[in-house]
C-alpha cells in the first residue's frame, strides 16, 4: 500500500465524546431540547451515522437546507468551543502509527466529516501542525467537491491530489465507522480496515465490506508490512 487514509475522530482521534455534546448544543438552537422525545430520537441517528458527513446528517433530521446549515453551523462552532476543553487527545498509539507508516515511504492523509475549521482546530489542540504538519494533506468534505462519507470522493480526492499510488488498489482506508468502511470500499481500496476504537463495532464493519478489523490504528503498520 503505498497510500494510506485515516479517518480522524474515534480513529486517530479521541475525542472524549465532544460529537453528542456539540450536537446537543445545537440541537437546543433549534428547538429540540435535551431530555425530550425528538432529542433522543436525533441523538440515536447521530450515534447510528457517525462517520458520515455532519451537514448530511443535519439534512436528514432538520428536513430543509436552511435549518440543516444552522444546526450545522450551531454544531461546528460548540465543537470547536469544547476542542479547548482538553478532552482531545490522540487515539494510544496512532501519532507513532502515522510516523512508522511515513518513515516507511508511505503517504498518510487524514480525513473528516467535520467542516475544515473544526478539522484544523483538531489538528491545532493535538500539535499535529506545528512546527510541522504531522501529514502532507488533510481533508474535509468541502475539499472533495462538498461529499462526505459514505461517498468515495474524500479517498479519491487523496488518491489524485497525492500522486502517492498509482492505482486504486495502492490504497489503504481506515476508519471506526461503516460510513469509512463503505467509501473505502466505493473508492476501490485494496485495503479497507474498520478500527474498534470508536463509534461501531465488528458487525458493521463487515456488512459494510471491511477487509480487515483491527483493536486499533497502532496495529496498521504491522498487518500493512505484513500485506507488502
Amino acid at each position: 500500500m503505498r497510500l494510506v487514509v485515516l479517518d480522524m475522530a474515534g480513529t486517530t482521534v479521541a475525542d472524549g465524546g465532544l460529537v453528542e455534546r456539540a450536537f446537543t448544543a445545537a440541537a437546543a438552537e433549534l428547538g429540540v431540547g435535551p431530555g425530550s422525545p425528538e432529542h433522543a430520537r436525533h441523538l440515536a441517528y447521530v450515534r447510528a451515522t457517525m462517520g458520515e458527513s455532519k451537514i448530511a446528517v443535519f439534512r436528514h433530521l432538520f428536513g430543509d437546507e436552511d435549518r440543516a446549515r444552522r444546526a450545522n453551523a450551531a454544531f461546528e462552532k460548540a465543537y470547536g468551543a469544547f476542542v479547548g476543553d482538553g478532552l482531545l487527545a490522540p487515539v494510544p498509539g496512532a501519532r507513532e502509527a502515522i510516523e512508522e507508516l511515513t518513515a516507511g515511504g508511505r503517504t498518510v492523509v487524514l480525513s473528516t466529516g467535520f467542516a475544515r475549521v473544526t478539522q484544523d482546530a483538531i489538528l491545532a489542540a493535538l500539535g499535529w501542525l506545528d512546527p510541522e504538519p504531522l501529514v502532507p494533506l488533510t481533508l474535509c468534505p468541502a475539499d472533495a467537491g462538498g461529499r462526505g462519507r459514505p461517498f468515495p470522493d474524500m479517498v479519491l480526492a487523496a488518491f489524485l491530489r497525492t500522486g502517492a499510488a498509482q492505482d486504486v488498489r495502492q490504497v489503504a482506508v481506515v476508519g471506526d465507522t461503516s460510513y469509512d468502511v463503505l467509501s473505502g470500499v466505493r473508492a476501490g481500496a485494496g485495503l479497507v480496515a474498520g478500527v474498534r476504537t470508536g463509534a461501531h463495532g465488528d458487525a458493521e464493519f463487515r456488512a459494510a465490506g471491511a477487509t480487515h478489523v483491527l483493536g486499533s490504528v497502532a496495529e496498521l503498520p504491522a498487518l500493512l508490512d505484513g500485506a507488502r
